[in-house]
């Protein structure tokens, strides 16, 4: 069995510069400082997200983390962690977190690519997608607590409310 590092070596293209180039054909603003990371600012109905993908290649993943610019004071974090919890029930494909540190809200996911799979555009186009769209569809219930003082409960389900139809 080969070692992560001896994997990375039969790979015929870098993960990240798969993402590069997905990046750069949807003309998204992007920086790739380092080898194994890339940000991309990608803008979203509510609001901008700031998108990382990196690669961790001890575990032959490719990590995506989308945050989006809420800030959750410490006297919040508690309703945010409820809310974050009931969020996390509803999803089959990633996860909210809330980084104490920087208190801010992000959804992750990894992409394992183990045994030297390759990813491909449509492959992270995918993976990408399902967390802009996991975003843009709970970001309202943020705001509801942060900025309309509401409960984990209230925010979820005021933000779940489907309209049928056109006014």
């Amino acid at each position: 069995m080969l070692t992560a590092a001896e994997q990375d070596t039969i790979r015929s293209q870098h993960p990240v510069d798969v993402v590069e180039q997905l990046a750069a054909s949807n003309d998204w603003v992007f920086d790739r400082e380092e080898e194994d990371e890339i940000a991309i600012s990608v803008t979203g109905r509510w609001t901008e997200y700031r998108v990382a993908f990196t690669w961790l290649s001890d575990i032959e993943t490719l990590h995506l983390s989308c945050a989006f610019d809420l800030k959750v004071p410490e006297r919040l974090r508690g309703e945010v962690g409820a809310l974050v919890a009931a969020i996390n029930e509803q999803l089959w494909v990633g996860h909210f977190d809330v980084w104490r540190k920087e208190g801010v809200v992000m959804h992750r996911h990894g992409l394992m690519l183990v045994g030297g799979a390759e990813p491909s555009g449509a492959l992270c186009a995918a993976h990408l997608d399902n967390a802009l769209q996991t975003c843009e569809r709970y970001y309202q219930a943020f705001q509801f607590v942060l900025w309309a003082g509401k409960s984990a409960r209230e925010a979820l389900e005021a933000a779940s409310f489907e309209t049928k139809g056109e006014a």
